[in-house]
């Protein structure tokens, strides 16, 4: 019975997490007081611009507004419907033909615009791997061996797509040297830690503060091999993003009307209203999962032994994009279920522990599902089925474990993602 109480409180939290992110609840917002003489183009990238762009153009007509055209890629299965507005897919986190075609065609889109016309662009988590096109002789096959070493060797965000930002066209600011002079106005939903412009999406339309150097730094430090295509653009000037004093950006806005702040804010709302002390630790908690679900181990002890930071019954609440450094290729999972499972082995024993990990995009890592839940008694569980948790954990297949226990949370895609969700509940004994 309290086991089923307090998952109705973790996705209860989970779930308002995601509808203040929303673009139903945020798009009215963005539409432009007057509409602009000349065209009004619609382009963008991410598994939530699909549902960004039906939202915008809803109310666009709302407002009374016509003359809307555009272009959005997004990820396979996260297609919506819209009037005006070309939904086109394509594949993540690894690059497709798809997404390569799809990415011409917005660049043919814009580039006879002139500054009598105004660019949206709607950006959000994933559109990094969804707008492509390499630099120069690289190949899409190429990239695709790239990423796919980029993503299972432990490597940042912000570290993978410094190297994503000097091998494309249209990344780290470029995109918006196609749309000069038109204006252009960037709306984006935050999935970063930081909520780096610069990041999100790899930055297509916002100046850049990494070099060329950095992206080479990056691949030698997580000893990454490279085709000599790559090199040979990675070591020349012509691989260089754009700055802050390039013209391509002086009709350039960019606006985050989503951030994981805002969602963690909202989730303690309702852990408040269920008479929960809140402790938000960041929401740009970065690191190996196995580490992060460690650290948050040693914080759940320290209340429970100490009061400290916060007294019980307390919900305690984090965000970012922690990292998996992949060592079985068998494994099933992704972060968030990575993050569980090595909470519930650090936990070990400790009673009285609730907690939820999910990607707010509904899809953590491989696999079908948004995350998992973790009970007092899910170690136990676990023992009594035969499950050794730390053989699942080493391979990598944390998404197995807690679906053999029944503990999978599925809510298929949200259409929207502002990245990592966790909640913890240590109510009082």
């Amino acid at each position: 019975m309290k086991n089923n109480h307090y998952k109705k409180i973790l996705l209860k939290m989970f779930d308002e997490a995601i509808s203040i992110s929303h673009p139903k609840n945020l798009m009215k917002k963005y539409i432009p007081n007057k509409q602009p003489s000349g065209k009004t183009v619609v382009i963008g990238a991410g598994k939530a611009s699909a549902e960004m762009a039906r939202e915008f153009e809803i109310s666009w007509i709302n407002k009374g507004y016509k003359k809307l055209e555009g272009i959005v890629i997004t990820r396979y299965g996260h297609k919506r419907k819209c009037k005006n507005i070309k939904i086109l897919e394509a594949a993540h986190p690894v690059p497709d033909k798809a997404g390569l075609s799809a990415t011409n065609d917005i660049i043919n889109l814009i580039k006879p615009l002139t500054s009598k016309d105004l660019v949206i662009v709607l950006i959000s988590g994933g559109g990094s791997s969804l707008l492509v096109s390499p630099l120069g002789k690289v190949s899409l096959k190429e990239k695709q061996n790239l990423t796919n070493q980029l993503l299972r060797c432990g490597a940042t965000i912000s570290e993978i797509n410094s190297v994503r930002k000097h091998l494309s066209r249209v990344k780290g600011g470029k995109l918006a040297s196609f749309a000069y002079p038109a204006k252009v106005i960037t709306l984006a939903i935050s999935d970063v830690p930081g909520d780096d412009f610069s990041t999100i999406a790899s930055g297509p339309t916002y100046p850049d503060h990494t070099s060329n150097k950095d992206a080479i730094e990056v691949l030698s430090k997580y000893n990454i091999s490279i085709s000599k295509n790559i090199e040979n653009i990675l070591r020349s000037d012509t691989c260089e993003t754009p700055k802050e004093t390039d013209k391509i950006f002086d009709n350039a806005k960019f606006n985050i009307i989503a951030k994981p702040q805002n969602a963690l804010i909202k989730a303690s709302k309702v852990a408040k209203i269920k008479k929960f002390n809140t402790l938000i630790l960041s929401d740009s908690i970065e690191g190996e999962s196995n580490d992060v679900g460690l650290m948050h181990s040693a914080i759940v002890k320290q209340v429970l032994r100490f009061g400290q930071p916060a007294k019980t019954p307390l919900c305690i609440l984090s965000g970012g994009e922690t990292t998996v450094t992949i060592k079985k290729d068998n494994g099933k999972g992704g972060r968030n279920t990575q993050f569980l499972l090595s909470l519930v082995i650090a936990l070990g024993a400790t009673n009285n522990v609730y907690a939820i990990a999910c990607d707010t995009d509904g899809i953590d890592g491989s696999e079908d599902n948004a995350g998992a839940i973790m009970y007092p008694n899910t170690l136990q569980r676990a023992y009594d089925k035969g499950l050794n948790p730390k053989e699942y954990l080493e391979r990598n297949d944390a998404y197995s474990f807690f679906k053999i226990l029944g503990d999978i949370i599925k809510t298929g895609p949200t259409h929207t993602n502002v990245n990592d969700f966790r909640a913890i509940l240590i109510p009082d004994n």
